[in-house]
């Protein structure tokens, strides 16, 4: 029997932008370089607007995803990695609990950067309580 992954990340953040946008983000597979430059990542489900789910290998075996699910007038980005520490052949390896608390915290922090950066970025200046571009708003000329 394998043991469970000894990583168990879960993030979500809201973005007000349509899914597609947000799809579109990670949609190229160099974008998956920019955000998890030690992984590589292999897709097993391509959900288009609804996300991505990937087999991880490189500094971790196991699993990510991002799930985006619209919500109101935006998108609730879920993002979950289930994975363990791997040595440089790729073969799981235990962390001692301290370097273990380490690594979560530095892969949960990296999560949610990416997100606000994206947040920051698809967003580009909205103010809150303003629709996102492209929905409800009117462009005078």
């Amino acid at each position: 029997m394998n043991a469970p992954p000894s990583l168990d990340i879960v993030d979500e953040t809201f973005l007000v932008v349509p899914p597609s946008t947000v799809a579109a983000a990670f949609a190229d597979p160099a974008s998956w370089t920019r955000y998890w430059p030690d992984l590589v990542l292999e897709v097993y489900t391509d959900r288009g607007d609804r996300g991505l789910r990937w087999t991880v290998r490189g500094a971790l075996v196991g699993t990510m995803e991002v799930w985006l699910e619209p919500v109101l007038d935006g998108t609730l980005l879920h993002y979950f990695l289930r994975a363990t520490p791997a040595d440089a052949a790729g073969t799981p390896c235990a962390l001692a609990p301290r370097d273990l608390r380490r690594e979560f915290d530095r892969r949960a922090r990296a999560a949610k950067a990416i997100a606000l950066g994206l947040k920051e970025i698809l967003e580009d200046g909205r103010e809150p309580g303003v629709p996102p571009r492209g929905e409800g708003s009117s462009v005078e000329s």
